[in-house]
């Protein structure tokens, strides 16, 4: 595999946070069926294996954020807040929703879809009995739990970007995390017209305000203990496997949060 050279000024880097196709940019000289075929045996030969994974991994396994998946669930909510804002789940996890009971509306929906309702997924399963024979850690920006549903050891897991559920304070006013699994049923269940009754949003047990989902999308973004004992794990793991024989397994990973997953490249 060869890459263009890229030069400063040469490129307008919006085109690449756009879903541009990878061939656009990435020369292939070898058909794709061999370079499966190599990637599998230099998993067979390797020492250990480090797996950087993305959102593109989730939504091969089936987890779709728009069409028909999006439609057929979030239908109040489009009809609510305006097709052209409710474009999928992405989308609508951006949208200035207008009270604490709005967005609690959305977010407790979201988070049933997508992290705690699936079942573990085939694509998972299957990676997992992969490398489950060899030394192995996972490194990824995902939220939905797949990694540990499909059986990955929780302590060879690092999730960078947070969990779909667990929520903080909004203005990370203390480094804890609460899960937030029952009470997420107990929103889905009470919802009406998008909207979740007042007693049920939830404010922070320290400083009295309001909460916020656990996912890295502004400064405040709370990296609990458990986050830095994870990312620990993973500089003992590197520092371990240093001078062995590693394959790097990079899945659905685009150039939305870039700079996480090519850490890897630092062993």
């Amino acid at each position: 595999m060869t890459f263009k050279k890229i030069r400063r000024g040469h490129i307008d880097w919006r085109n690449f946070l756009c879903s541009t196709p990878a061939r656009d940019y990435v020369f292939q000289k070898d058909a794709y069926e061999d370079q499966i075929d190599r990637a599998a045996e230099n998993i067979r030969n390797a020492d250990c294996v480090i797996i950087g994974a993305g959102a593109g991994a989730s939504t091969a396994a089936g987890i779709q954020y728009g069409g028909k998946r999006f439609t057929d669930n979030f239908g109040e909510f489009i009809e609510k807040y305006g097709v052209h804002y409710m474009t999928d789940m992405y989308a609508a996890g951006f949208y200035p929703y207008p009270s604490e009971e709005a967005k609690w509306g959305y977010w407790s929906k979201h988070a049933l879809m997508n992290r705690f309702d699936p079942p573990a997924l085939p694509l998972y399963t299957k990676l997992y009995d992969i490398v489950k024979s060899k030394e192995y850690f996972v490194l990824t920006t995902n939220v939905d739990h797949q990694f540990y549903k499909a059986g990955f050891d929780e302590k060879r897991i690092f999730a960078t970007q947070g969990d779909y559920g667990k929520i903080q304070c909004q203005k990370a006013c203390h480094p804890k995390t609460y899960d937030a699994k029952d009470l997420f049923r107990k929103m889905d269940k009470a919802r009406r017209d998008c909207l979740i009754p007042s007693e049920l949003v939830p404010k922070c047990p320290v400083c009295g305000g309001n909460m916020a989902m656990n996912l890295r999308c502004d400064n405040y973004f709370v990296e609990d203990e458990a986050w830095h004992e994870a990312a620990d794990r993973y500089a003992g793991f590197l520092e371990q496997h240093k001078d062995k024989k590693v394959v790097l397994l990079e899945l659905g990973v685009g150039f939305n949060t870039p700079e996480y997953i090519p850490t890897l490249c630092t062993i």
